[in-house]
């Protein structure tokens, strides 16, 4: 879909270099306290008690099993960075900023990630991106939310010439990169410190409960872009769908978005990106026009009988089970107040009804570019 121009972003401050001076940090966020049993009710949670009490019969794996490590990566930037909080066994992030990641960054998660990249590529035909870019006219390049670094490490093979920057809270990424790449520590969550049009492209990818005001990183990236730049966006939804009503009511798979959405809520960042159009009204309020939205149909498991989506579905499913726990770790036991046990248990019973070829769940990724008149 197309989009009018909606009112301009307001322009930063220029400094001679290439970044302007840093913000003033911003003011600590409020602490967070778990829901009571009576919030996560109202929100639709069944408690975890329910699943340590829930019994878990034999069911047929259709035939996509985890996959073990892709591939070790280590970097230090810095050393003071590595002093990571520990939470049930699993490292996040030190702060940066106001930087809070409800992600694990230890190698078990790096995986995973690098798994569902492979994954996301898969559902997109093949592609990194969806944005109409020129080649010839792509000189500098932001990647938002980096992660392990392995797109903005491929970007940077495919775009030699280009200068690519990838920027993250946590220093997860590898060391032996592109000569054309580097890895940045940065929150964007922060007033961002680039340049007014410094970029030809800017890439989000899955910033699921990590934006707090999606409005002000469009905002910022409408600044920082070129004009005739592109930003583009790419998220999926929580909600797991049947056609057939294969996904019942109260199953794992049926209670997995209140947990996120619920948990995003006491996190202050959203995990409701795709269901209240988040990134289509941002990017329109911000002044981007050709706004385009494109909603990809995502399955899980073998169950689908076109033999490129059961791939894709075999895909999404491993880069899940690689890393369940990592997942649902932090929201399950910080957010929601469950034990380790419970969430453990949890996670068996979205391993089952994964397994389950009679359950024909599918999803919904939805990538939205825009160009910067």
């Amino acid at each position: 879909m197309s989009s009018s121009q909606g009112p301009q972003s307001p322009k930063g401050p220029e400094s001679p270099g290439s970044k302007a001076a840093s913000p003033e940090p911003n003011p600590a966020p409020p602490a967070i306290v778990a829901l009571s049993a009576e919030e996560s009710r109202e929100a639709g949670i069944l408690p975890g008690a329910h699943w340590t009490e829930q019994p878990i019969g034999q069911v047929d794996d259709d035939g996509a099993s985890t996959i073990g490590s892709v591939a070790s990566t280590t970097a230090s930037l810095t050393s003071s960075i590595f002093e990571y909080r520990t939470i049930h066994g699993r490292t996040y992030h030190g702060d940066i900023g106001n930087a809070e990641s409800w992600e694990p960054n230890d190698q078990r998660h790096v995986d995973s990630m690098d798994i569902l990249h492979h994954t996301y590529m898969l559902s997109m035909g093949d592609k990194l991106f969806l944005s109409p870019l020129e080649k010839k006219k792509i000189h500098k390049v932001l990647d938002i939310g980096t992660g392990s670094g392995i797109w903005a490490i491929d970007f940077a093979d495919e775009f030699p010439n280009a200068e690519v920057i990838g920027t993250d809270v946590a220093p997860i990424q590898p060391s032996w990169i592109p000569a054309n790449l580097k890895f940045e520590l940065d929150d964007c969550n922060r007033e961002w410190t680039w340049n007014v049009d410094s970029f030809d492209f800017i890439h989000l990818r899955m910033l699921l409960g990590v934006v707090t005001d999606w409005p002000n990183v469009f905002r910022n990236a409408f600044r920082c872009a070129r004009p005739g730049g592109y930003v583009e966006s790419m998220v999926t939804s929580a909600i797991f769908h049947s056609d057939d009503g294969s996904v019942k009511k109260g199953s794992a798979l049926d209670q997995w978005p209140h947990i996120f959405w619920e948990g995003g809520k006491n996190l202050g960042r959203t995990f409701r990106v795709v269901e209240d159009d988040l990134q289509r009204k941002a990017m329109e309020e911000a002044g981007f026009v050709d706004v385009t939205v494109k909603d990809i149909k995502i399955p899980f498991g073998t169950w689908p009988e076109d033999k490129r989506l059961a791939e894709i579905g075999v895909w999404w499913k491993m880069g899940l089970e690689s890393d369940l726990e990592g997942y649902l770790n932090y929201l399950c036991n910080a957010l929601l107040g469950w034990t380790s046990e419970e969430t453990a248990a949890y996670c068996a019973h979205v391993r089952k009804e994964l397994a389950d070829t009679n359950i024909h769940k599918y999803g919904w990724m939805r990538v939205v570019y825009g160009r910067k008149p």
